[in-house]
Parts: C-alpha cells; structure tokens; sequence
C-alpha cells in the first residue's frame, strides 16, 4: 500500500489489533481473487509445487494474450482504453517503452477526457527506490480534480506523516472527515478493463487449462484480478491517529465525521475502517456493538464474493454476469453487492456465523 510505513508496537494496541484483523480477513479473502497472469500473481506470494509442463504453456499464453490486448489498445487517443492498457501493462515485465505501464498511465493522464480515476493509477507510476511513491504529481493532481474525496486526503495524510508535517496532517484528517465521499476508484478501473478485455478473441490456449468457463472465465480473471490492486492509503495509520487521541476533542470528533464518510465508501477496507472508528470512538455502547456487528457482515460479504469469482474459472454464467456487472459502473462494494444478490447470498452473515482466525 502507499503511503508511510507502520511503525513497530502500533499492531499491539487493542483497537488497531481489531481493525488489523478485519483489514487481514478482508485482504485475504481477495486474495482468492484469480489472478491475471503469472507475473500477477507473484506479487501476491510464492507458488506453491512446481508447476506443470501444461500451466507454464498456459501461463505463457495467457501472457501473450495480455500483451496483445495491450499492442491494440495503447494507439488510442482517449483516456479510458489507454487506462485500461496501462492496467494490463502494469504486471508486464520488458514491455516495449511505448506499451509500458509508465507511457499509458501518462499518455492517458495527458487525454482530454482524463478524470480522477486516471490519476488514482498514476499514483502508483513512481520508484520506491527513489522515495518518490506515491507518484507526486498524481497526488496534487487529485487535491486539484477531487478535493471531495477523502481518499485523497488520506493519501496526502499519509505522505504528511512520513515527512514528519505534523500541522499538515492534522489539516488532511479534518479535508479528509469534511469530505462527502471516498472512492479509491476501483469501480472506474473494473469497468474500463471489462469495456476493453474482450477487443481479442483470446486463444484457446490461454485458459484451456483449469479454465472450463472458456473466454469469459479468463476476461473475468483479467479484470477482477488486475483491479484488485489499485493504489490504496495506508488506512492503519490512519487507525492509529485516532486511536491515539481518545482524550483529544477536536481530532475525536473529526475521527468520528470521518468514519461516517468511509461507512459508506467505495472499498471493503474504507468501510472496515469507518465501522472500525465508531466502535472504538463513540460513546454509545449501542452503537459500538451495531458497528462490531456489521464488520462481521463485511467479512462475510467479501468472503462469499471472492468464492464466486473463484467459482468463475469453471462458471461460464457467473463470469458473464460478473463481467456484466463490471461493465455496468458503480464502486467495488456496489458490485460486490449486486453480485452477491443475484447469486442469491445475503449481505447479512448468519447470526452464528464467526470469521475465520487468522493463524499466529
């Protein structure tokens, strides 16, 4: 994630522990998400077993396929196929300097019709090496096109942090709790990938293997896997600011405004943190309990919904209607919802129902 690095103790704290566990559930639950490509799937751990003659073939042509979307796609002229190009670019390695993911995300940035969504992804067109992550010129892109989005402020938070700004950070927690929206724009790169996923008839040989939901199986792949890593604010610590000044009004009552922002944000982890922030902040018992209740029901929203793009490898309607509801716009949640809905899931975990225990 951007932003500044945790520093060590933090997780020990009781109420930083309880949102760290739902933000882990959650991220581990999309972690079953499929990925695109090999090369997408390293970033998310070691494989395990030595892949067979048959998956590396596969995996290569699946590559191959990613590469050739990217070739057709990256001589527009408009802002959403060259995100979507950058987005396919991003896992690549060896891309050629025009098909890269740095030349699409700053040719998409310099098209007309470029929005926020566009500079979210630049945000992550940087160099940790060179300390310059996230992309500073995305962030005071986004301060300029989207001051109502806490998202942004966060981010800005987080740069602040790390530069030791203290007044500065104070400043973003009060922009960010005075938003009225926060949207990490998840929604705009899931759309913009199922618009243009499907501009090559992918071959048979890039999901002959495990794949028995033909084409629409590995588009949905693409597009669920490759949105899953947007660019996200360090949302820990902005957890442990709050927690830390219980005994301060003035940063409690923006924490509190804050969480109401993020309750209804584009993203499982915004909505963990905002039910996170009123179960430990407010002075309601009532209301601490509500929100402990609905972070249950979040984990198992994402749970189920990452068990149905799993079931989509094998699943030629489920993917259609997963894409379909991609194609159709709206944020991560709302998706995720919808999806969960038509499937016939209820958004609400059964009374007895406990989340998973992550291992020690």
């Amino acid at each position: 994630m951007l932003g500044a690095p945790i520093p060590d103790g933090i997780m020990s704290m009781r109420g930083i522990r309880h949102f760290a566990l739902g933000c882990t559930l959650a991220l581990s639950a999309l972690a079953l998400t499929p990925g695109s490509s090999r090369a997408a799937e390293k970033a998310a751990g070691p494989t395990v077993g030595k892949p067979d003659k048959v998956a590396l073939a596969h995996d290569k042509a699946q590559l191959a396929f990613q590469r050739d979307l990217v070739s057709v796609l990256a001589p527009r002229a408009d802002a959403t196929p060259l995100l979507a190009a950058a987005l396919l670019a991003r896992p690549l390695h060896n891309q050629p300097r025009t098909s890269s993911f740095h030349d699409l995300i700053e040719r998409a940035a310099s098209a007309s019709d470029a929005g926020a969504a566009v500079e979210w992804l630049r945000l992550a067109d940087c160099q940790a090496q060179a300390d310059n992550c996230p992309n500073p010129a995305a962030l005071q892109a986004l301060v300029l096109k989207a001051p109502d989005n806490a998202a942004v402020w966060l981010l800005k938070l987080g740069q602040d942090t790390r530069n030791m700004r203290q007044q500065d950070v104070r400043t973003d927690l009060s922009r960010a709790a005075a938003a009225s929206t926060y949207d990490d724009y998840t929604g705009s790169s899931l759309k913009a990938l199922a618009d243009y996923v499907s501009v090559l008839p992918p071959p048979a040989s890039s999901y002959a293997h495990g794949l028995t939901a033909g084409p629409a199986g590995l588009q949905t792949m693409l597009v669920y896997g490759l949105a899953s890593a947007q660019p996200q604010p360090v949302l820990p610590l902005v957890a442990q600011l709050c927690d830390n000044a219980r005994d301060d009004a003035s940063i409690k009552a923006d924490c509190l405004k804050l969480g109401k922002v993020l309750e209804w944000g584009s993203s499982p982890l915004a909505q963990s943190l905002g039910l996170h922030l009123r179960q430990v902040l407010s002075d309601d018992p009532a209301q601490q309990q509500e929100a402990k209740r609905a972070r249950i029901d979040l984990i198992w929203q994402v749970q189920n919904f990452a068990e149905l793009t799993a079931r989509a490898r094998s699943d030629k309607a489920l993917a259609r209607n997963l894409l379909a509801l991609a194609r159709s716009g709206g944020t991560e949640m709302s998706i995720m919802l919808a999806a969960l809905r038509e499937a016939g899931i209820a958004a609400d975990a059964p009374a007895d129902w406990k989340p998973p225990q992550p291992a020690s």
